[in-house]
């Protein structure tokens, strides 16, 4: 009966380390996109500090490579020092992701307060010309959220580009995709979106970060199964005497 309890345990943790692998895939994606989305969205965060879990989450996510290795030799080859060195290095990974949560939920709440500071000065700069970076980051913005704006199209009103080209227009990314005929004129407000965009790049940026901290949190919970499995063998390896005359070959007198 206690062989095939620790018999289950090692295929069940075979099968996890498998999945570990997978898992680095997966959480090196999700650190990826982190970072791609980040840098379509800089203008409007500046705190490069928010990258933190997303850097962690590759780091992990690199690890799990390694871990998975340790696991399939150490349970393959019934090496108790390769187990017990497999659940120290999962236990220090499960506290990195949690340290990840922790850290995605503080820097997920700083998100209205930092895009709410950066909006502002980035629509001010806007010049309307294709090599700025802040024009370039403006318009890219409006075209995928659909936005126009901060908090509406009104807001392009008071900016300086506005100002000086003085023809009542907003730019051209503010136009409906199904409004062919648009040119921006604030005469057919029916042709620009209504929505501003610094509540959609908040929600984005949000959105953003509560994928880094699903995965952490999935992959933590998958970590804590693979420690207790670890465990269950390397209990009954030291408790089971059956256990240890099948992996030696000896025999009961």
């Amino acid at each position: 009966m206690g062989q095939c309890g620790i018999t289950s345990s090692k295929t069940v943790l075979v099968f996890l380390n498998l999945i570990f692998w997978g898992a680095a895939g997966i959480l090196c994606y999700v650190g990826a996109y982190v970072f791609i989305t980040y840098d379509d969205y800089d203008h409007f965060f500046e705190d490069v500090y928010t990258l933190i879990p997303a850097v962690v989450i590759i780091a992990v996510g690199a690890l799990l490579f390694i871990i998975g290795l340790i696991g399939c030799c150490a349970t393959i080859r019934e090496s108790r020092c390769g187990l017990a060195t497999f659940v120290i290095i999962l236990l220090l990974v499960f506290v990195t992701e949690v340290v990840v949560v922790v850290l995605g939920y503080v820097y997920r709440a700083k998100v209205e307060n930092e895009v709410d500071r950066s909006i502002q000065k980035v629509y001010k700069t806007y010049n309307g010309t294709n090599p700025d970076a802040a024009s370039r980051a403006i318009d890219y913005v409006q075209r995928q959220l659909h936005c126009c704006g901060i908090h509406n199209y009104s807001d392009w009103e008071n900016t300086d580009w506005f100002k000086e080209t003085k023809n009542q227009s907003v730019p051209l990314s503010c136009c409906r995709e199904t409004a062919s005929s648009c040119n921006g004129s604030l005469a057919h407000p029916s042709d620009l979106y209504a929505e501003g965009c610094e509540a959609l790049v908040v929600k984005k940026l949000q959105e953003i970060m509560m994928h880094v901290i699903w995965a952490a949190l999935a992959f933590a919970a998958i970590q804590l199964l693979g420690m207790l499995c670890a465990c269950i063998v390397l209990c009954r390896r030291s408790r089971d005497p059956a256990y240890e005359l099948l992996i030696t070959g000896g025999t009961y007198a």
